[in-house]
Order: structure tokens, then C-alpha cells, then sequence
């Protein structure tokens, strides 16, 4: 091969990796389990084979974590999740984290099959604690999955002193919530910290005063769409 067709082969490499997202690693037993199964069906049938082989694809594709570009300015409160605006309201914090009933606001976005699951953190901050909570498995979309279903909350301290919480919560179909930070944890806003298997919500608390910038039905783009404004003083 000369120099210029490995040039050629390396630039298409590139742009593949550009187009094909990489998997976060959670969705690595799933793929291998539905590849399994694909070689299984493809000794009995290649129709079969095909089926299984496009599963395999699909389940590669949901566990996909593409690469995203956060914003730095301070002060602002990302999305954790790519999806769907479905509330915007004042509510208390989950009582489990101990943070009292005094209202924040709450954005919550909703995620479909088809969105990518992997959840960012909102704020660069201190974790302050993880809390998990057991529930029930009510449709993601509805206001008070917030309250009945199964869920783990994340409180964050921003550099500034805003306290912000953010609540993966298991859905209709979702029954497995995966968390990966830590009370103690220092954590930049973006970068990837947990996913939910296969369909669910996410709820970001910011502080009264913060200036919303999204509306119930507007898409998100996880890491990137800024839901809010923090106050000016922590």
C-alpha cells in the first residue's frame, strides 16, 4: 500500500470515528449478550442472523456517548441529558439529600428510547452527597414520576456556593439507574457521570432566582443546551 492510499485509508478512519459515536462502557455486556445471540439465530437461520445482527446494532446505538462541547462562561447550568423539555416548575428537592422543603426550581427533560441515555454533569462543583431511592415505574413523562418513581439524586455545590441537584429517575420501561460519582467527588460540568437503561427522566433543581432559558417541548442536547442561569450571588 503507498503512502498516499494509507493517507486516504486514515482520513476515512477519521471520519468514521467522527459519524460513529464512541459506546460508554456500561453497554458493553448488553452488545455482547445481543452478538451471542445473533451467532445462535445465524446457525438456524440468516434471516434470523440479520435480525439479531441489526438488535446487536441498535443496542451498540443506544449505548452511544458522543463527544460534546460544554459551555465554560460560570454560571450556567447545563443539560444532563439530551431529550425533551416537559416541565418547568417550583418544587422542594428530593427529601433524601436532606436540603429542606424550601422550593427551587425544576427542569425536568424527558428522555425516549431514541435519545442518548448517558447523563452529563450540569455544574462544575463538590459533590455533596448521592442518594438512592427506591420507587415505582410510572411513565417518565408524567409530573409525578418526579415523586413516585425510582430514583438517585446527585447535590452539587458550585465554586460560587449555589447548591444544584440533579435526579436520574427510572421510567416506564428504564429499570436500571447507574451512577458513577461519589460524595466528595470533584466534577467538571459536561463530563459524563451516569446512565439509564432504557427510556426515562432527569430532573435538574437550581436555585430560586436562577434565570430559566428553556420551555416545556424545546430539545436539549446533554452537555451542551444551557437550561439556566445561576444567580449572580451564591
Amino acid at each position: 500500500m503507498t503512502d498516499q492510499n494509507r493517507g486516504a485509508v486514515s482520513h476515512l478512519l477519521q471520519l468514521a470515528k467522527g459519524i460513529v459515536p464512541p459506546m460508554n462502557p456500561a453497554g458493553r455486556p448488553f452488545v455482547a449478550g445481543a452478538a451471542v445471540v445473533t451467532l445462535l439465530l445465524r446457525r438456524r437461520s440468516k434471516r434470523l442472523g440479520v435480525v439479531g445482527a441489526v438488535l446487536t446494532a441498535w443496542v451498540a446505538w443506544f449505548f452511544r456517548e458522543p463527544a460534546r462541547t460544554t459551555p465554560t462562561r460560570p454560571g450556567l447550568a447545563v443539560a444532563a441529558a439530551d431529550g425533551t423539555v416537559s416541565h418547568v416548575v417550583e418544587a422542594a428537592p428530593p427529601a433524601e439529600l436532606g436540603l429542606g422543603d424550601v422550593p427551587m426550581t425544576r427542569i425536568s427533560v424527558f428522555l425516549s428510547v431514541f435519545d442518548v441515555h448517558v447523563q452529563r454533569v450540569p455544574v462544575a462543583g463538590l459533590v455533596r452527597r448521592v442518594a438512592y431511592r427506591a420507587g415505582k415505574f410510572l411513565s417518565a413523562d408524567l409530573d409525578k414520576a418526579s415523586d413516585d418513581n425510582e430514583r438517585n439524586a446527585v447535590w452539587l455545590t458550585t465554586p460560587d456556593g449555589h447548591d444544584v441537584v440533579v435526579v436520574q429517575i427510572a421510567g416506564l420501561v428504564a429499570r436500571r439507574i447507574v451512577c458513577q460519582v461519589a460524595e466528595g467527588d470533584k466534577v467538571a460540568a459536561g463530563q459524563t457521570y451516569g446512565l439509564i437503561r432504557f427510556g426515562s427522566r432527569v430532573d435538574l433543581y437550581v436555585p430560586a432566582g436562577s434565570r430559566v432559558l428553556v420551555e416545556a417541548g424545546q430539545r436539549t442536547i446533554g452537555g451542551e443546551t444551557v437550561l439556566a442561569e445561576l444567580p449572580s450571588e451564591g
